[in-house]
């Protein structure tokens, strides 16, 4: 039963739908019973307004999605952001291009600078201004930097060489990039208004990768996520969030923004030529591993 009123002119009516296939309307009013086929017929065409609505599409499957997009010389551009939102530290921005084979990734190039947050302590900002911007590529399982601290250890050089056994991937640890990896992080979440909401933990992730998990309490901790996709099931933004606790202080929050535009540009990324670079390994003060497995403050590998 659905009563709702009506006016015409100085009278009020009211209307009591009982069924909207059959509307039989019962008019509430001493001295207008005329007007009840009238306003029956009105109430089946607001009856019929309200109740019939169009079903709401199904969701575009963003693993299907990504595998359309997944063609050799075409890619996707992306800015990442990432902070400690417990406290006033340095934000770590990154921003470049990826590209594509028929499996993933396969080829990287991407900017880093580190930007001074508001509040923070010079003495603190000290040891982040020196080591960046920075520029990295990934190809052909190679790793080339340069800028930042790196410059000075480059001897006539433009570039350092780190590898073999490097793998381009995306910026953020939650990789949307790897299939079994979306699969999963889709598979788990609440899908609300074309955003999926889920929580992960590091030794998941790792192991999607088939990479080692991780022993203690950071490979127990979990990440939430937030997967917002395009019309097209493309994920066009990555909300990343989880607590870190280093010895034994204040829980750290790390908060990483991801966003993705362009899909399906063409990209074709290239190693420098080889007399611009030097081997890590040939030179007597060598540089930390810029893409190691390790996870700092900042919960990226760098």
């Amino acid at each position: 039963m659905h009563p709702f009123t009506e006016k015409y002119g100085d009278a009020r009516y009211m209307v009591v739908i009982f069924d909207w296939h059959d509307p039989l309307s019962v008019i509430i009013h001493p001295k207008r019973i005329r007007m009840q086929r009238i306003i029956a017929g009105l109430a089946l065409g607001a009856s019929t307004l309200v109740t019939v609505a169009p079903a709401q599409a199904a969701p575009i499957n963003p693993v299907k999605a990504l595998e359309r997009q997944l063609s050799p010389g075409h890619g996707v551009r992306f800015s990442m952001s990432t902070r400690v939102v417990t406290e006033s530290s340095a934000i770590f921005r990154v921003s470049g291009t990826l590209e594509f084979g028929k499996s993933g990734i396969i080829a990287a190039d991407q900017s880093t600078r580190f930007h001074r947050a508001k509040g923070m302590k010079q003495s603190a900002w000290d040891e982040y201004a020196s080591l960046t911007p920075k520029r990295e590529l990934v190809h052909g399982g190679y790793l080339y930097g340069r800028g930042g601290d790196l410059d000075a250890r480059l001897p006539a050089k433009k570039w350092i060489r780190y590898g073999p056994g490097h793998s381009a991937r995306s910026p953020q640890e939650i990789d949307t990039f790897r299939v079994k990896q979306l699969q999963k992080l889709v598979a788990d979440a609440k899908y609300v208004k074309g955003a999926y909401r889920g929580s992960i933990t590091w030794t998941e992730l790792r192991e999607l990768n088939g990479e080692e998990g991780i022993d203690g309490d950071v490979g127990k901790t979990r990440i939430d996520y937030l997967l917002d996709t395009d019309s097209k099931g493309l994920v066009h933004r990555l909300v990343s969030k989880w607590t870190v606790r280093a010895g034994g202080g204040r829980p750290d929050v790390i908060l990483t923004e991801t966003r993705f535009t362009d899909w399906g540009t063409k990209v074709a990324i290239k190693a420098p030529p080889e007399s611009e670079w030097i081997d890590a390994k040939d030179l007597t003060d060598t540089p930390q591993d810029t893409a190691n497995n390790s996870i700092d403050l900042l919960g990226q590998n760098r």
